[in-house]
């Protein structure tokens, strides 16, 4: 949501494990070429805040993201979960995945992607 021209945010600090949905597509390729069928978690590995999210993105393009985010109650969560991040060791083991694009690269495809929208 957008108010006086600044993105309304919940938890600043609530940290989520990113990643790319190409990569996590190619997981599933890789899952579907198996010749038995098992369960696999697929993720990074690694925690990010949504505070960090906000630095990269704006600062990606020069702005201060201070002056463009602001904390709207209606969107923290009564309980927040904690860190939520996953355990794709299996995945790498028995598949040989790993991603290949990392949190600062995330978010710059998807600022892009915004900007060319935009244009």
């Amino acid at each position: 949501m957008v108010k006086n021209g600044k993105v309304a945010l919940g938890n600043l600090d609530a940290k989520r494990d990113w990643g790319f949905a190409g990569d996590y597509v190619e997981a599933m390729w890789l899952m579907l070429q198996q010749e038995k069928p098992e369960d696999f978690v697929i993720a990074t590995g690694e925690t990010h805040s949504i505070k960090e999210l906000c630095l990269e993105a704006y600062g990606y393009v020069g702005e201060d993201w201070e002056k463009h985010v602001f904390v709207d109650k209606r969107f923290l969560r009564p309980t927040e979960t904690g860190p939520l991040i996953g355990d794709s060791s299996k995945a790498k083991k028995v598949l040989g995945w790993k991603p290949k694009v990392n949190f600062n690269e995330l978010v710059r495809m998807m600022v892009d992607a915004h900007l060319a929208r935009l244009k």
